[in-house]
């Protein structure tokens, strides 16, 4: 017969490390649903603070649901060149989005 009781009192502190991630993903959430109502002045702020609520999100979700607070910094360097890359990826987008890199087709009917 297996001892269960050493296997519970190990879970216990990571149950409660994942309720606290949760709680604050929750508050995170809130905060931005809330941020979404007040006019900060400018549109672009609204969204820089939103943006600046999901990168802790990420932080939370990234750090301790997949547990890359301990990991080696070989893994840090992988995933700094994934989000670099994904920030040129995104800039492209913006980039080719933009009304002044258009190209300006003269349709002759």
């Amino acid at each position: 017969m297996s001892d269960h009781s050493t296997n519970d009192h190990d879970a216990k502190p990571a149950v409660r490390k994942y309720l606290y991630v949760f709680l604050a993903q929750l508050v995170a959430t809130a905060l931005v649903v809330t941020s979404s109502y007040i006019p900060f002045g400018n549109h672009s702020v609204n969204i820089a603070i939103a943006l600046g609520i999901a990168a802790c999100q990420a932080f939370l979700v990234l750090g301790f649901t997949m547990h890359l607070i301990g990991e080696k910094p070989v893994i840090f360097g992988f995933l700094a060149f994934t989000a670099l890359f994904a920030a040129a990826l995104f800039h492209l987008i913006l980039f080719a989005n933009h009304p002044a890199n258009m190209l300006h087709v003269n349709h002759v009917s």
